[in-house]
């Protein structure tokens, strides 16, 4: 609590200093003083010792999957990250789907959140619905995860949902000397204090060490998923061995460009070419050695007026590789940083070069009133007055959103109830749409994100709530995509959940070279006649009603034209006679292409009779009240397909209390009332760690439900499945 409370008011060079200060006085105590004088007994109160209560976490045996990063350069070096039960779990599944912008300058997230691995580190979700997430995924195109350990890992669910938005991720590779920083998503090497600086001295010890740490970094971005290294060196280097350092930085590059093509290796200004610790923030001489050995350089963020400007000069055809720091906290940044940082933002627009926003967890860390979310919505705006919207979603067929952000207080599927637990899982996050914030919104609709009334699917909807009175209509921007369509037909699908009279649509908007842009309406029934200037047409959808949501769905053909917005559509029935109050909950957008429709049910998603499901590291222990706990390790393929990677995969228990039901009876069948929802994964595994059991159960059935990116899911008794027999465990 006290470092959080000193980086909100302290600059890195203040932190510099006072550490060199304190290091100088706790030298001088620790040689003159015996350590019982000024250390606290660890008996104190008869209470044994922290570290003899709460034994170090043993990585290499079961317990719940957790993200944690590298804390020495012996454990990078022995590849002993490989070997832990969590590996598997940790590894990223969702594929990106483009590749940086090379004709204008981006926008570079480092998340700096309490030092990293919070809430976020429980790679299968954990019960606080409260804990930080990002969904302004369309305002960036890089984003950097951060801790203050060696090698900083990002926990799978930023890779997963980044990825899905077409943001690259990458982790910082750091020496730090006192206070360290480091979409494609990028991890972070850091290293601190006097055992940092005697890291470096062994990384860098030889031109043949110097590479092999290189490629256990490239190894461990390939094998994880993610996109690259933010490299921070933050404490002095011996001249000698700059040399080794530009190879590090050289060899890492190529390699990594290798192994895992498009990813990014970015340096931080911080130690010079002569192996000064001394922040430049410009490009310069002093620096631009090792910006031309890698993809891009981060720059310190206090930065003068003109530096932009001097940088981009110096930069030439690679500008866009500038990264000016801006530190939402404030200290010491151009303009300010908080409510201020488009001052910031908007001059390095002005210059051509690219913006590094580092820290914006400042909104959720300093708890902005009125609440997280609403200071959420508003900082990012000032983000996207100044930059402009940076990616534009979905550009291929299928696309799917429920508009879940990744955390909320109940699980749905398909209108049903799975889960009324609250819980926090950023990997389950889908496309988020692009909601405009109006700080004095004085619209008649207003538009939020709820994760507390039902949803259709997971855990999240659009809200649209007002009054319309009369023929008076609403639209809202939901998506922006760029999706390129041809001759064959699509299906565009969403559920609603309102009275009848408050009617919900989607407006298509299209452009053509050869016939300009076209508006088309779907909707459950015709507006009235005097709203047809809006739209080419109007498709009437079929209806189905499932869980008290309504699914509307109708098909059209636009050969040789791009869709470029999906909006909401607002409006009432024709002389309705109700009160002008409107209310209506949006569940979910689905667009396909008629061919994928087609082979969506076999291809997509294979049957049970597909797959081989096991179970591993199978324990059971007493419980209270004369109950047993069962901790299993879940894991499943196809028999037939060496890549069987689904998205998601949802995982169900039921409980056996009889002997004959174990011998005879099928998996999930009537009676269903014990069937409980135990959680997602989003790999091939899933541990089991507390499902509590009661004395009578003779076995647990485990179903593993395949679920695809277009949201669509296998029918449970379709779904894989293993009983595992408790008998003789105990």
């Amino acid at each position: 609590m006290r470092g959080d409370l000193l980086r909100a008011y302290f600059s890195r060079r203040t932190l510099v200093s006072l550490y060199n200060l304190f290091f100088t006085i706790s030298r001088t105590l620790l040689t003159s003083f015996p350590l019982s004088l000024i250390m606290p007994n660890s008996n104190d109160g008869g209470a044994d010792s922290e570290s003899e209560s709460v034994p170090l976490l043993d990585l290499s045996k079961p317990s719940s999957p957790i993200s944690f990063p590298i804390k020495s350069l012996q454990y990078l070096k022995s590849r002993s990250y490989f070997d832990s039960f969590h590996f598997q779990f940790n590894r990223s599944t969702v594929p990106l789907r483009r590749d940086l912008p090379n004709n204008r300058p981006r926008v570079l997230v480092c998340h700096d959140m309490k030092g990293g691995y919070v809430e976020d580190k429980w790679v299968q979700g954990c019960e606080n619905d409260a804990g930080y997430a990002i969904w302004h995924w369309y305002l960036m195109d890089v984003f950097v995860y951060f801790s203050h350990s060696l090698v900083t890992l990002p926990p799978p669910c930023w890779t997963n949902t980044a990825h899905r938005h077409g943001v690259k991720i990458m982790k910082v590779f750091t020496f730090l000397c006192v206070y360290g920083n480091v979409k494609k998503v990028l991890g972070t090497f850091i290293t601190e204090w006097d055992e940092g600086k005697a890291a470096c001295k062994e990384m860098l010890a030889t031109k043949e060490s110097a590479q092999m740490y290189a490629e256990r970094l490239s190894e461990l971005a390939t094998s994880l998923g993610f996109d690259g290294w933010l490299i921070n060196i933050e404490n002095e280097i011996d001249k000698e061995q700059i040399p080794n350092l530009m190879e590090f930085v050289s060899h890492l590059t190529e390699v990594l460009h290798l192994s895992t093509p498009g990813s990014l290796v970015i340096w931080y200004d911080s130690v010079t070419v002569h192996g000064h610790l001394k922040w430049q923030d410009h490009l310069n001489e002093k620096n631009k050695p090792f910006f031309d050995l890698c993809d891009g350089i981060f720059m310190n963020y206090t930065w003068k007026e003109s530096y932009p400007k001097l940088s981009a000069e110096v930069a030439g055809d690679r500008k866009y590789d500038v990264y000016m720091g801006i530190d939402v906290f404030g200290r010491g940044s151009f303009g300010g940083g908080q409510w201020t940082v488009n001052t910031a933002l908007d001059l390095l627009k002005r210059n051509n070069v690219s913006a590094a926003i580092f820290a914006p967890g400042w909104v959720y860390e300093t708890a902005q009133p009125p609440n997280f979310h609403t200071a959420q919505n508003k900082w990012w705006s000032l983000v996207e007055k100044s930059w402009g919207i940076v990616q534009t979603y979905p550009q291929a067929l299928p696309f799917y959103s429920d508009f879940n952000q990744g955390f909320g207080n109940h699980v749905s599927l398909e209108g049903r109830q799975l889960s009324d637990a609250p819980w926090y899982n950023i990997s389950c996050q889908s496309l988020q749409p692009l909601l405009e914030f109006k700080e004095d919104n004085t619209d008649i609709i207003q538009v939020t994100i709820d994760t507390r009334d039902a949803s259709y699917n997971g855990g999240g909807n659009i809200v649209f709530k007002g009054r319309l009175k009369g023929d008076v209509y609403f639209t809202a921007r939901l998506f922006k995509p760029l999706l390129q369509l041809s001759s064959s037909p699509i299906t565009v699908s969403y559920s609603v959940k309102s009275d009848e009279t408050c009617k919900l649509g989607l407006l298509l908007s299209f452009s053509s070279a050869s016939h300009g842009t076209k508006s088309i309406l779907v909707a459950p029934q015709e507006p009235i006649p005097r709203l047809d200037h809006m739209f080419l047409k109007c498709l009437v959808t079929s209806e189905q009603t499932v869980s008290e949501w309504t699914v509307h769905e109708t098909s059209l053909v636009m050969d040789e034209h791009t869709l470029t917005e999906i909006s909401a559509f607002c409006y009432r029935t024709e002389n309705s006679t109700k009160a002008s109050e409107y209310v209506a909950l949006l569940g979910h957008i689905s667009i396909k292409d008629h061919v994928q429709l087609l082979q969506q049910n076999f291809v997509s998603l294979p049957p049970a009779s597909s797959w081989v499901i096991e179970a591993h590291n199978i324990e059971l222990v007493p419980g209270n009240f004369g109950s047993k706990i069962l901790r299993v390790k879940l894991e499943w393929k196809h028999k037939h397909l060496e890549d069987s990677g689904l998205p998601v995969y949802n995982v169900y228990a039921e409980n056996v209390k009889s002997t004959g039901e174990l011998r005879s009876r099928k998996v999930l069948e009537k009676p269903r009332s014990e069937r409980v929802f135990l959680g997602i994964s989003h790999v091939p595994a899933y541990y089991v760690s507390e499902l509590v059991v009661d004395s009578d159960v003779k076995g647990v059935s485990f179903v593993v439900q395949p679920c695809g990116e277009d949201g669509l899911w296998r029918k449970l008794d379709d779904s894989p499945n293993l009983l595992v027999d408790l008998e003789g465990l105990s």
